[in-house]
């Protein structure tokens, strides 16, 4: 009876001591000395009777012959029964019958049984036990000392599909494929040795009968002991989360596409931060093409696709399925593509497995390219405010499970707000060019010639940031051969900044042709501003992120004759100076007010230049972004310009490259001009007292230095000319007179006094006497005027060396 009950397996039978052995017939045929213990019976009283006549109570036949029935059909029976003691007290037991053998000697039956109370206990457990194995969604798996599984729940057989049997004695690495088996090997020996629980992390698990099915898991380990403390294994609880896993991926890459797509307001760019999203978290490869249209800026029009460019890839591998297309070039979707169909129709495609012998889409040149190892396939549309952008399209081919119906609803989840970026940077990109437009055709298209310096410049237009700012320059020739040199900064950014730039370069344009001072030309533009400001205020127009119209400002006039330099700014970076000699030094200048700012005056300052020396002018986005301290900057621009290089477009070039990033976030102007001194055999000045005769004197001289230049073509109207400016400050002027003549790209002839009455042109009556002089030199002449001075003013004209004009 001993050995009957130790090599049996059921755990009723292992644990409970009274056993009783019974023949098909009823017939007690063994039984064990705990149910001698429990029923008082001796054995002689019990074996070879029948057991419902010495142990059942007659009130119990009725359940005794239906507890034999269901065993010969079932093979096994459990339930209370009352048994009869030898003394006469009636014992509830709790018993369970099993079938032992069907040898020569028919069936026989084994009784187990035990006081009910904890029958009734230990079947509570077992219920656990049994529910936990069979209905519960956690798997439970028992590793055995040698680190074999012993036993599986049903629920191991859901998660696995294979039956629980067919895991018993499998070594523990064998069960569940992760990236690396040995660790969850080496993590059930540490719980087995150290008794310690241990909770694995999220892990993502592959199950070998079932290879193409990715899985994660969340496991809890701990070990199992008797109460002597010996050591029977590990158990582990094993819980599917993959769909849990799965969802918070989803989640995560939604949160990615918010944070990583749309940083930048570039077309380009936030394509390929799209396709880099995509992978590996949802595919092994990713493709976006954008329609031609929206890569400009423009607004693709319903009823017509149009070409694409692709302009995002990324991949996993040295290799992507289909052609090779380089990022930036047009791609030619064949008719019967997904891509073309989803470019027309605006649908979504979803291959989850693609046949066999399948080709990607068409190249550039309209030709089929081989498979390479792609098998599933997803193609969206990128669409925002009904219209279609693009398509996206994402391949498997590293990935042995296919796209389903979920990953397309991610997809095209991510292609919306993708969309909405794209569009978003589409219409930036509109904006920009339709500001860069209106500022190019603002700023000066050449740098017109003259004699007074030689200029390099470099212009370069924000490429990042929020925007195209109001930078401006200016070469403008001025009377006397002199020349202004002017570069401006608008406050603010796009198309406003574009507007208030060429309005500002066109007032100093008109101030410069005054001939005014700098500081004076300084005034009158805060003047401006000033009046725009309050013009913009009164209407309630101002511009996002602008508050009221600013600039800042640097002029520059440059006199060739007497090397004289006189500079004002206001608010501006101070120019820089390079000698003949390469020592550099920033020009000290009162800084002045930004303009519309108003309070303190302008001040001007003269310097003297050698010939040959370099006079930079500059806006702030050469001396470093905003966010660096403009100290550094100045010091790196002077460094710089210490080493000019020969040619004058070579240190403008080395300059930029030295100090502008790839894509400044600001406005990039850089003037610099090279000094030029006029020879002293192309200037004639003589002082004449104001005289009658200093009319003649000066016909006299004139005639003279034309002939000696060989201009003796130009003799008579300059002749006349001198005369008639020399008689007016003889008549109204009433000090000397400076006549000069300036031979260059025309002929300068310059009458200065010490008087600041302006002369005007008028046309005179017929019986008017005098008052045709200035008129006579207006129609002798290509250009004439006045400009001040603080010692008074001087009258000038020009003329072509080639001849009179008509």
């Amino acid at each position: 009876m001993t050995e009957l009950s130790e090599s049996h397996d059921d755990p009723f039978a292992l644990h409970l001591a009274a056993l009783v052995v019974l023949d098909d017939r009823g017939v007690v045929v063994g039984w064990n000395r705990r149910a001698q213990e429990l029923l008082g019976h001796p054995d002689t009283a019990v074996i070879g009777r029948p057991a419902f006549e010495v142990l059942v109570d007659p009130r119990d036949l009725p359940a005794v012959a239906e507890a034999a029935a269901k065993c010969r059909r079932t093979g096994g029976w459990f339930g209370v029964l009352t048994l009869r003691h030898r003394d006469g007290q009636l014992v509830e037991l709790g018993l369970r019958a099993h079938e032992l053998s069907r040898g020569d000697r028919g069936r026989e039956w084994l009784l187990a049984g035990a006081p009910a109370d904890d029958v009734l206990e230990w079947q509570r457990d077992r219920a656990v036990l049994d529910g936990l194995y069979r209905q519960c969604p956690i798997g439970l798996v028992v590793h055995g000392p040698d680190q074999r599984i012993l036993r599986v729940n049903r629920a191991i057989e859901r998660f696995s599909g294979v039956p629980a049997a067919d895991f018993r004695g499998l070594s523990t690495g064998r069960f569940l494929l992760s990236d690396d088996a040995r660790k969850a090997v080496d993590r059930v020996r540490q719980v087995m040795q150290t008794g310690r629980p241990l909770v694995y992390s999220e892990q993502f698990v592959r199950l070998e009968q079932d290879p193409a099915r990715e899985r994660v898991a969340l496991v809890s380990s701990f070990r199992m002991e008797d109460p002597s403390g010996r050591v029977l294994g590990v158990a582990e609880m094993i819980e599917d989360i993959t769909d849990r896993h799965r969802a918070q991926r989803r989640l995560a890459l939604l949160d990615q596409v918010g944070s990583r797509i749309g940083t930048t307001l570039d077309v380009a760019e936030t394509a390929r931060e799209l396709a880099e999203v995509m992978v590996p978290h949802l595919a092994d490869h990713a493709s976006v093409d954008l329609l031609q249209a929206v890569t400009r800026g423009e607004e693709p029009t319903r009823a017509v696709a149009g070409p694409v460019v692709r302009l995002g890839t990324c991949s996993i591998g040295a290799q992507q399925p289909g052609p090779p297309h380089p990022e930036g070039e047009p791609v030619e979707f064949g008719p019967d593509t997904p891509q073309a169909g989803c470019l027309a129709e605006g649908r979504p495609v979803l291959e989850p497995v693609l046949p066999p012998g399948w080709v990607s889409a068409a190249g550039r040149q309209g030709a089929q390219a081989p498979d390479l190892g792609a098998h599933s396939l997803i193609v969206v549309p990128l669409a925002a405010r009904g219209l279609v952008l693009g398509v996206m399209t994402l391949w498997r081919s590293r990935r042995p499970d296919a796209f389903e119906t979920d990953d397309l609803t991610l997809a095209q989840e991510l292609a919306s707000r993708a969309a909405v970026a794209v569009d978003n940077a589409r219409r930036f990109t509109q904006q920009q060019q339709t500001a860069f437009t209106l500022q190019s055709s603002l700023l000066p298209r050449a740098v017109p010639d003259q004699p007074a310096v030689e200029v390099a410049l470099r212009y370069l237009p924000a490429s990042a940031g929020p925007g195209l700012g109001g930078d401006w320059f200016d070469v403008i020739p001025l009377s006397g051969a002199r020349v202004a040199l002017v570069v401006g900064d608008v406050v603010g950014r796009g198309i406003h900044a574009a507007a208030t730039m060429g309005r500002l370069r066109t007032a100093v344009h008109t101030l410069a042709s005054l001939d005014l001072e700098p500081d004076e030309v300084l005034s009158r533009l805060d003047d401006l501003v000033n009046l725009l400001s309050a013009e913009q205020e009164a209407v309630g127009e101002r511009p996002v992120g602008e508050q009221v119209i600013g600039a800042t400002c640097l002029y520059a006039v440059y006199d060739p004759v007497s090397g004289r330099c006189s500079v004002a700014r206001a608010g501006h970076p101070p120019p820089v100076v390079t000698a003949p000699d390469g020592q550099v030094a920033l020009l000290d200048l009162p800084a002045g007010p930004p303009l519309g700012l108003g309070g303190l005056p302008f001040e001007a300052r003269d310097i003297e230049l050698a010939e040959g020396s370099l006079l930079s002018l500059y806006s702030n986005g050469i001396i470093g972004e905003r966010h660096i301290d403009a100290d550094i900057g100045l010091t790196k621009l002077c460094a710089a310009l210490a080493r000019p290089a020969g040619a004058l477009e070579r240190t403008c070039q080395a300059v930029v490259e030295a100090l502008v990033p790839s894509r400044p976030s600001d406005d990039v102007v850089l003037l610099i001009a090279r000094t030029r001194m006029l020879p002293p055999d192309s200037v004639a000045s003589w002082r004449l007292p104001p005289e009658p005769a200093s009319a003649g004197r000066a016909r006299a001289l004139i005639s003279a230095k034309l002939t000696e230049w060989g201009l003796e073509h130009l003799a008579f109207t300059t002749e006349l000319i001198a005369s008639e400016l020399v008689t007016n400050v003889y008549r109204y002027a009433g000090g000397p007179a400076t006549l000069r003549l300036i031979r260059e790209q025309c002929l300068v002839c310059e009458v200065s006094d010490t008087s600041h009455t302006s002369p005007h042109l008028r046309h005179a009556r017929t019986t008017d006497e005098g008052g045709r002089g200035l008129f006579l030199v207006a129609q002798m002449t290509e250009r004439w005027g006045t400009r001040y001075t603080r010692e008074g003013k001087t009258v000038w004209t020009e003329q072509p060396l080639t001849g009179t004009p008509v």
